[in-house]
């Protein structure tokens, strides 16, 4: 896992240069990981500092309210993505992160998701919802109901 400036998505595969690009479908196209977490994992490992690459996922974001894109379109600049569901965290971590790291990471594991575009993404890129919660429908807000 590298970090790098910018990435090419591939519209019904993933990121390009990710072994999930190879091939077309599937719900874990992209996984997700929220950026604020790293701080609350090294205070629970008693650690300073847990780097974005250490959580084994594709994208670190901020700013947003990861979890609740979970079942709903969102872009991250103008890419449009899917969320598909949460992704649970990768046993992987205990050697990544040191004894104590799975069990730490449980609850921020983040979430997968399709990619719905081509086209390139890059670290500063906004991130927004773009539709309706599919697990919750629309979350408009009636002003005739008092």
């Amino acid at each position: 896992m590298h970090i790098v400036p910018g990435v090419r998505v591939l519209g019904g595969r993933g990121l390009e240069g990710d072994r999930k690009a190879q091939r077309a479908g599937g719900e874990r196209q992209v996984t997700l990981f929220q950026h604020e977490h790293l701080a609350v994992l090294a205070s629970l490992l008693g650690r300073e500092l847990i780097e974005p690459e250490a959580m084994r996922r594709n994208l670190a974001v901020a700013g947003i309210n990861l979890l609740a894109l979970r079942a709903r379109r969102f872009r991250i600049g103008p890419v449009l993505f899917e969320g598909t569901g949460y992704c649970a965290p990768c046993r992987r971590l205990e050697a990544t992160l040191g004894h104590g790291g799975f069990n730490a990471s449980r609850g921020h594991g983040g979430i997968t998701a399709r990619a719905l575009d081509d086209g390139w993404i890059a670290v500063g890129d906004e991130v927004v919802a773009a539709g309706p919660d599919a697990a919750r429908g629309d979350d408009s807000v009636d002003s005739s109901s008092g």
